[in-house]
Formats: structure tokens, sequence, C-alpha cells
């Protein structure tokens, strides 16, 4: 990353040292992530694995926000300029990459662009595929039902927010969190995924059966 590029929190900062990690290991060329907000992800892959080889990634967001982004939440912001720090973000990061980057970017909702990829053929297509969308819990389950069809035997589904939950008057409320639908998952999916270790905040799963 460079001073050019302009991110208003540092998420992502736990992300990265898990990354820094896992990435060489799995030197994906094919990336689909699912939320993409200001891009510092996106801006990462693009650099660490642009510098070596041709990458191709694939971006889905709305850009208008979860409900902790509305007004009020507790995470509210202007969204519309968070997908224009988006757009520069990626064009500063395509510029110092040592090769070329295909970027794809789907400013759509989760289901209908992940729907739309899978009709255009691309099943079992992606080394890598970031789930850090809605952390609505039945939005989190659709998502990684359908990132699995997308995703390569041996390709690894990473779960952003493991541990999430809104801070609401009332408590808790494991409907508005991602955690009860990524268990849901993995325990259906559980002759089909293998969860991998050290994911911390995150949790990672390695697809090992169609």
């Amino acid at each position: 990353m460079t001073r050019q590029h302009e991110f208003t929190n540092t998420w992502f900062s736990n992300t990265r040292a898990i990354w820094d990690n896992l990435l060489p290991k799995e030197n994906p060329k094919r990336v689909l992530e699912i939320g993409s907000f200001e891009g510092a992800s996106a801006c990462y892959l693009i650099e660490k694995i642009g510098a070596n080889q041709p990458f191709e990634i694939h971006c889905v967001d709305t850009w208008d926000g979860g409900v902790e982004h509305k007004a009020g939440g507790e995470a509210e912001t202007s969204m519309p300029d968070v997908e224009l720090r988006f757009i520069k973000n990626i064009e500063i990061s395509k510029s110092i990459a040592n090769y070329n980057i295909d970027i794809h970017r789907y400013k759509m909702k989760s289901d209908l662009a992940l729907s739309k990829m899978l009709a255009a053929g691309k099943a079992s297509y992606f080394d890598f595929i970031y789930v850090d969308g809605s952390h609505q819990a039945p939005d989190v389950l659709l998502d990684a039902v359908l990132a699995f069809k997308l995703l390569r035997v041996g390709g690894v589904l990473a779960f952003d927010d493991y541990h999430w939950n809104e801070s609401l008057p009332y408590g808790v409320d494991p409907i508005r969190s991602p955690k009860i639908a990524i268990d849901a998952f993995c325990n259906i999916f559980c002759r089909k995924v293998r969860v991998l270790p050290g994911g911390g905040v995150q949790l990672y799963a390695r697809k090992t059966a169609e």
C-alpha cells in the first residue's frame, strides 16, 4: 500500500498478518471477493500476487452498506464516498502491479452476482473466495453455499468477522451476526470442506470434494 491510497479504517490489518503467511502457500490466480468496501483487501491481493504473476479478481459489493453503515449504525458512513475510494485505490494498486491484473466489478447483491457467475459457467472456477459482505446470518449462509459451488476442489473459502456482532440495545442477536451461518455451513458441508487452523477472528475452510 502507498500513501496515495485512501483508507478510513484499519479493519484489514488483522487479515493482512494471516494472509502474509497463507497466500504464498496457496498462490491463488483467480479470486472472488464478496464485500469490497474501500478495497483494502483487493488492493493487497493485487499488489501481493500481481508482483509475481498475472492475476484475476472479481469484486462484488452493492456499495449501499450493511445495517451497521446506515444512519445511527455503529459504523455509519457515506457509501458513495466509500465506492469512490474503492475505485481510486484499485487503480493505484493496478498501476503498481508488475503483471496484468484482470479486474471484474459487480455492483449488485451477492446472491445475484454469484448466481450469474454460475450461470456463466464459472462453477469450480476460483482458487480463493473471501466472504466479507453482509454480516446477517441468512445472507452469510447464502453467500457460503453459492461460493462453495464457485470454488475449485483444493481451493480455500475465507470468512471474515467470524465472531462479529452488533451492539444492540437488547444485547446480541445471533441472527444478525455471521457465526451461526458459518458454523451451519461447515457442519452441513463437513464431508466436503476441512476447516484450517489459525484463522483467529476469521475462519478458513478448504474444499475437499464437490
